[in-house]
């Protein structure tokens, strides 16, 4: 039940002024958590793994070999042996790229072995990458030894002579028909195919000059140009495709772009090649306005505004300009386009610029995105959510913000957009999609959004201040305990650990028990404290601080103020249907904590807590769980009051009304010690507990 420290008493607690006797080495055993990571590294680093692997093979249980394999590769994942037999393993399944995937990665760990090269060689074939699997075959038959040589030979011409013969067919239709398109794209992609990255490179360009408006050729431009070692080159072209329409070309040439927002040259360079680009020009406008850069920026707009005159944001971006630098007749020539529209957004911001008296207006209804697509094409919103409930959150992301750009008041987009970037790990993202989508007009949007807002600030956030509470009363002691915190942190860029400063409480009521030599049931005392605590991975955080514990009692032969060093390692996780969810049903939940204390003899005291249980129909005032607790307590002293397990039933309320994370809790359990020496009492005991957790963070 403690958390994080408290002193030398009983099992709640751990207080009592006498300091602990060390144990004998006789009798010292192995705790409970040793046993468990030690019985946890030995089954992990099992000899027999692998040799359970080929059993399920010789029984023919493949998707059971394919597990073993797998799981005595991460034990060893530099056995090439194993990697070969798991591409076996999924030839038999019919799982061929997976297949061709080990393959490669057995060829990795042993490029000598050329009986895996003409295997991978070979499905690189079958699973259409054409080019890789010359490109194998060409090497063994250079340096493989006389048998995988010949294999090698007989392949590569299989696949180089109707290259080489398309090559000069197309090639032939190019020279007759300098304009064909489909002449220079397959001649391009043959020749891509055949590592002739010159002549790819030339018909790839010759074909984009042709048809323009396909932004993909850019990407195999890039792609190519990149493979000849033309980094300046590759990176124009990749830049004006990653700027394409279509979503998926954009994503695949952000896949080969530097991980970092171009710069004004390469936006420039881009420009050189793909002069039309408005999206592309329209982005590097804005960079330079960012970057205070207004005439360049102008003449970028004037750029835009003349090949895209239907453009209003271009137009009312220029007569912005204009009338910064007093032009305020060469802005109105602008401004009236805006103005003669039925943008209602830019007319209301060109009024204010102009400081003209509000209109009122009835705005239009807005068109969306789904509701005009070209010859039977799927809306980048429905692509988005089919891809969002088939789990492909990248591409739910893409598709999403394509939406998003199609219409921008769609709050229901904004909201998937946060849950999808959230998905993946990108917080910073969905937390400002989540406060746009938390002003919808839509109050369940709203309230949806603003939730998972709250939830997503304190992670992100550059301070936090974090406080929680939990008082219960014990009817074993006939004491009402309280535990509390008070904690300010600041996120420090990147790093894996926030530093903090934390003060917390620790008392009872009744202070120490009515025994002849009296115990005392808590530390009743403030402690005050600096630490360092790690983000959270996966529900497990680390931590250590150091301090001073301030008793506000007296009665104590330690002093009233003495250091305090704590650390250790907590643990939290839940499965199924939690006293949060919608419906109804089983749930399980386990809190662990590992806590040094060095002012208690240094000891370390381990603490696992478990429910499972039920949660109950949701009513619209309450909502309630039913469970059954098994819990144990240990520490390396051995010491009777921190050594022992209890089990039994309890129940969880939240009301309407409260606060979130305001549960009231009632625990009956029945306890055991599992060591007795030193024990006042009896070797078993009846609890209950009637208490509440509340917690707030900011």
């Amino acid at each position: 039940m403690a958390r994080q420290g408290t002193e030398r008493c009983c099992p709640l607690c751990f207080a009592t002024g006498q300091s602990a006797e060390p144990p004998s080495p006789a009798v010292v055993l192995r705790t409970f958590l040793s046993a468990v990571c030690i019985l946890a590294v030995a089954w992990a680093q099992a000899p027999g793994t692998d040799q359970k692997a080929y059993d399920a093979l010789r029984s023919k249980d493949y998707d059971a070999a394919i597990a073993w394999f797998r799981q005595a590769i991460k034990a060893a994942p530099e056995k090439s042996g194993l990697r070969k037999d798991l591409a076996y393993t999924y030839l038999k399944t019919g799982e061929t790229e997976a297949a061709r995937d080990e393959f490669a990665q057995a060829l990795r760990l042993d490029p000598a072995d050329e009986h895996v090269a003409l295997e991978y060689a070979f499905l690189c074939y079958e699973t259409r990458q054409a080019a890789e699997a010359r490109r194998t075959f060409d090497r063994l038959r250079k340096t493989a030894g006389p048998a995988a040589r010949a294999a090698a030979e007989q392949a590569f011409r299989n696949i180089d002579a109707p290259l080489e013969q398309g090559i000069a067919r197309w090639s032939a239709v190019v020279a007759q028909s300098p304009g064909n398109f489909s002449a220079h794209l397959e001649l391009a992609q043959l020749a891509e195919q055949r590592d002739d990255f010159e002549l790819a490179a030339t018909h790839y360009l010759a074909a984009w000059k042709v048809r323009p408006a396909e932004r993909d050729l850019l990407l195999d431009l890039g792609r190519v140009w990149k493979a000849m070692g033309k980094e300046a080159e590759a990176k124009a072209a990749l830049l004006a495709a990653s700027r394409a329409s279509r979503p998926r070309v954009a994503e695949q040439a952000r896949e080969l772009l530097p991980a970092r927002y171009p710069y004004i040259a390469e936006f420039r360079a881009a420009l050189n090649v793909d002069p039309e680009n408005m999206e592309l020009r329209r982005e590097l406008a804005y960079l330079l306005l960012e970057m205070k850069q207004k005439d360049e920026a102008e003449r970028e707009f004037r750029t835009i505004a003349e090949q895209a005159p239907q453009d209003l944001s271009v137009a009312a971006q220029l007569g912005f300009l204009l009338l910064e630098r007093q032009d305020r007749a060469g802005a109105m020539t602008w401004f009236e386009r805006v103005l003669k529209s039925d943008n209602d957004d830019l007319i209301e911001k060109v009024r204010t610029a102009l400081r003209m008296p509000a209109e009122l207006r009835r705005r239009k209804a807005r068109a969306k995105a789904a509701e005009a697509p070209a010859s039977g094409e799927i809306s980048p919103k429905e692509m988005g959510e089919r891809s969002f409930k088939a789990g492909f959150m990248k591409d739910a992301v893409r598709y999403f913000e394509a939406a998003h750009e199609a219409d921008q008041l769609d709050f229901g987009v904004m909201l998937k957009l946060g849950w999808a970037y959230n998905a993946i790990h990108q917080d910073d993202q969905a937390i400002r999609w989540f406060d746009l989508a938390r002003r919808s007009p839509d109050p369940d949007i709203a309230r949806e959004a603003g939730k998972a807002f709250r939830s997503l600030r304190p992670a992100v956030a550059g301070w936090r201040v974090t406080t929680w509470a939990f008082p219960f009363y014990s009817t074993r002691w006939h004491d009402l305990f309280s535990y509390a915190q008070a904690k300010a942190d600041v996120r420090l860029g990147d790093l894996p650990v926030r530093p903090y400063l934390s003060l917390r409480f620790i008392g009872d009521t009744r202070q120490t028990t009515s025994e002849a030599v009296p115990q005392y049931l808590s530390e009743s005392s403030f402690l005050a404290a600096f630490g360092l605590a790690t983000h959270s991975w996966r529900g497990a955080t680390a931590w250590g601080e150091a301090g001073n514990a301030i008793r506000y009692t007296g009665g104590n032969n330690r002093g009233r103020m003495v250091p305090d060093y704590r650390g250790g390692i907590s643990y939290g996780a839940g499965r199924g249907r939690l006293l949060g969810a919608k419906k109804s049903g089983w749930f399980a939940e386990t809190h662990d904590d590992g806590v040094f204390v060095s002012r208690f003899g240094n000891d370390f005291l381990v603490y696992v807590q478990n429910q499972t249980g039920y949660t109950l129909p949701r009513l619209s005032w309450m909502r309630t769980q039913f469970y059954w607790n098994g819990n144990i307590t240990f520490d390396a002293h051995k010491q009777y009051w921190a050594n022992f397990v209890e089990t039994g039933p309890g129940f969880r309320v939240h009301w309407a009304g409260l606060p979130e994370s305001v549960v009231f809790s009632v625990n009956f359990l029945r306890g055991s010690y599992l060591t007795n020496e030193g024990n006042p009492g009896k070797p078993v005991f009846w609890d209950l507990r009637v208490g509440f957790w509340y917690a707030l963070t900011r």
